[in-house]
């Protein structure tokens, strides 16, 4: 006890939790596999301020439907109690079979939108305007640039396909699960449009796609779409939206990451016509 973190302690104390492993430090959270004092395994998570500080509402709305169960929450000091999930994530599928169990659970984990939450439209809103002011000398084609302004707008002034989404919800988002094949953890959560969800299976595992980008990035694009019934041209919209937003943000880094800013504008061109 003595070795961990101050606030698992704390937590640990609090909710009469016993360790049963060595604390996990991730980037932004503390993961511990602990039992309840019936000796249920569960997961303690002390998440920090990454954009999850919502994740309990939307655990508790989904109340383990496609996802790992809320057992206990303490939002003020963002202490999570959860379902203990298996070890195996997505990585272990191809990544098309991978996106079709991805956009299978869309239908399950798109439920209507939650008024706690922020409105990715009224995000995007500001978005726009980033990308208003990124000059003309910016390594971001002005082509892609102006695609995402324009979408931007049209897609802002539509709320009618409002639902919740995970908001991350990429391969090492899904672990195996005993009661279902598969439970969704680390939500940030957002009330959007469901074309938006797919961008980040479109970033992750990168390095696959090497000497094949544009073929492969398609690939996994409409696996998805066509698994999950969306409509190509809004979810083509929706991906260019997010992946500029990426782009724009990384130039904005105190460091800006050649390669991270290469696969944003890779993806963006990729899912064009």
């Amino acid at each position: 006890m003595t070795d961990l973190p101050t606030g698992v302690r704390r937590q640990l104390d609090e909710w009469d939790l016993t360790p049963d492993g060595p604390p996990i430090q991730g980037s932004t959270s503390v993961v511990t596999d602990v039992r309840t004092p019936d000796g249920i395994p569960a997961v303690l998570k002390i998440a920090g301020a990454d954009g999850s500080e919502q994740e309990h509402l939307a655990l508790r709305r989904w109340n383990g439907v496609g996802a790992v169960r809320l057992l206990r929450a303490d939002p003020h000091r963002r202490a999570l109690l959860l379902e203990r999930a298996g070890s195996q994530n997505l990585d272990l599928l191809w990544d098309v079979e991978a996106c079709e169990v991805v956009a299978d659970s869309y239908r399950r984990l798109h439920v209507p939108p939650l008024p706690q939450l922020r409105s990715l439209t009224t995000e995007v809103e500001r978005w726009v305007e980033e990308f208003e002011r990124l000059p003309r000398s910016a390594p971001v084609p002005r082509r892609l640039v102006e695609q995402a302004v324009s979408a931007g707008r049209d897609l802002s002034s539509h709320h009618d396909h409002t639902v919740l989404l995970h908001g991350d919800l990429h391969y090492r988002k899904m672990l195996s699960g005993e009661r279902e094949p598969w439970l969704v953890i680390g939500p940030k959560p957002v009330n959007g449009d469901p074309h938006a969800e797919i961008a980040p299976m479109l970033w992750h595992r990168w390095d696959e796609l090497e000497g094949n980008v544009r073929a492969g990035v398609r690939t996994r694009f409409y696996a998805l779409v066509d698994a999950a019934g969306l409509d190509e041209a809004r979810a083509r919209a929706w991906t260019t939206i997010r992946v500029v937003h990426r782009a724009v943000r990384t130039l904005a880094g105190a460091a800006a990451n050649s390669e991270a800013l290469t696969k944003y504008v890779a993806i963006a061109k990729a899912v064009q016509d």
